[in-house]
């Protein structure tokens, strides 16, 4: 492990007392980590269908597959709320499917987060005829709507996506769009942060964006100066015609960072196939019917995977960190996955499994309380499991919590 990830650990100090309140002295202890507080995440969309009982067959077994190989990974999935997908008919809402889903993710332990609930792209149709007033009041209907339905369950939200493109988004007629020319970015911005936190203050609320230009950083300013809050700015780094590269990504971060705003990495790729060419601008453009992984190039990925996580791992403004998505059968038909179509690991799924529940996780490790009572040991920030002679204690260890006194 090298230095900089050290240095996201945190030095434990526990006081380990005896229910009469005496200090558990020079006693053998076990500890051992049950969870990040990092998020390793991913999106999982094949998720919804299979908690819904709506595979059968050789498909039922596939995501019965890559479900536990997701869990096995990650602590934290994307859900879908896609506008024009979540309800694509006024007032038929996919509430109950992904509510499911959901309540499944939760009992396992799995943060969740809502992508997204303002977002031009995926839109409703069904708001064309109404006008920019009416859109504006649905979509703010529409957020706290979502926000109070899943509140408890999903606490973290993208609450706008790709904002700095959204009155110039030319592609196709939407309403989101033409809300957005009417009002401006930062007045839009407002109102949807405005209505999600009133249905939820404790969550978690982003911004999220492709753009890592000084576009995005413009606005991010502006939205700061009209005194907008953000909990986390969200990056998507897409990496279809190849990986950033270190010196990009900590340019990236050191840009982004300024603001002393947490990151959430949102949208991460990086394929195992022949590179997009460079010309593209716009990824949407590059359709193929077939864009196959190959051994070779998957074991570039696992080099890139592994520069890439470590390089944001160690800056401690960084939070989270999502795949985008967990196998073959995602976005642009691109071999993005840390899966295969069949469900078998590529390398870079090995190579995080050994880091991700590896170096960066503490497994049950024995130490000893000293003549006071006192038990030190380093671990990364999460939550773990203190057993003193078959009696289990479990304590979460963060920034800010590094001494607690745990009573047997």
């Amino acid at each position: 492990m090298n230095d900089q990830l050290k240095n996201r650990m945190i030095n434990a100090e526990f006081n380990l007392l005896e229910k009469n309140g005496q200090p558990v002295r020079n006693k053998p202890v076990t500890v051992e980590q049950t969870q990040h507080e990092f998020l390793f995440g991913t999106a999982n969309f094949d998720l919804v269908p299979l908690v819904n009982n709506e595979h059968s067959g050789e498909q039922l077994e596939l995501s019965q597959l890559i479900a536990n190989k997701t869990l096995a990974l990650c602590n934290a999935i994307t859900l879908p709320f896609y506008w024009g997908m979540f309800e694509p008919v006024q007032r038929q809402t996919n509430t109950t499917r992904i509510r499911k889903t959901a309540e499944w993710c939760f009992e396992r332990g799995v943060k969740l987060k809502g992508h997204p609930l303002c977002w031009h792209t995926v839109c409703a149709d069904w708001l064309l005829p109404m006008s920019n007033e009416e859109i504006l009041k649905t979509q703010l209907a529409r957020i706290h709507r979502e926000v109070s339905e899943f509140r408890g369950l999903i606490d973290i939200w993208d609450v706008i996506n790709e904002a700095v493109i959204m009155p110039i988004f030319d592609k196709y007629d939407n309403g989101i769009t033409r809300i957005c020319k009417e009002l401006g970015r930062i007045n839009l911005i407002a109102k949807v942060f405005e209505a999600a936190r009133s249905e939820n203050p404790s969550a978690t609320l982003l911004i999220n964006d492709f753009e890592t230009s000084s576009a995005y950083d413009i606005l991010i300013e502006g939205c700061l100066a009209a005194g907008i809050k953000f909990d986390v700015i969200g990056i998507q780094s897409h990496m279809h015609q190849g990986w950033w590269g270190l010196e990009k990504t900590h340019e990236i971060l050191e840009r982004f960072g300024r603001f002393k705003i947490p990151l959430h990495f949102t949208e991460t790729t990086i394929i195992s196939g022949e590179l997009m060419p460079a010309h593209i601008v716009d990824l949407n453009d590059y359709q193929v019917s077939e864009w196959p992984t190959r051994p070779d190039y998957e074991e570039r990925q696992a080099r890139e995977v592994v520069h890439h996580y470590e390089a944001l791992f160690a800056n401690p403004l960084v939070q989270s960190i999502t795949w985008w998505d967990i196998y073959d059968c995602s976005w642009l038909n691109a071999p993005s996955g840390l899966l295969r179509k069949d469900g078998s690991s590529k390398p870079a799924y090995d190579e995080l499994l050994k880091r991700v529940k590896g170096e960066w996780w503490l497994p049950a490790t024995q130490f000893a309380t000293d003549d006071q009572g006192k038990l030190h040991f380093s671990g990364f920030p999460g939550t773990y499991e203190v057993n003193l002679n078959g009696q289990k204690v479990t304590v979460s260890l963060s920034a800010g919590q590094e001494q607690h006194d745990l009573q047997f």
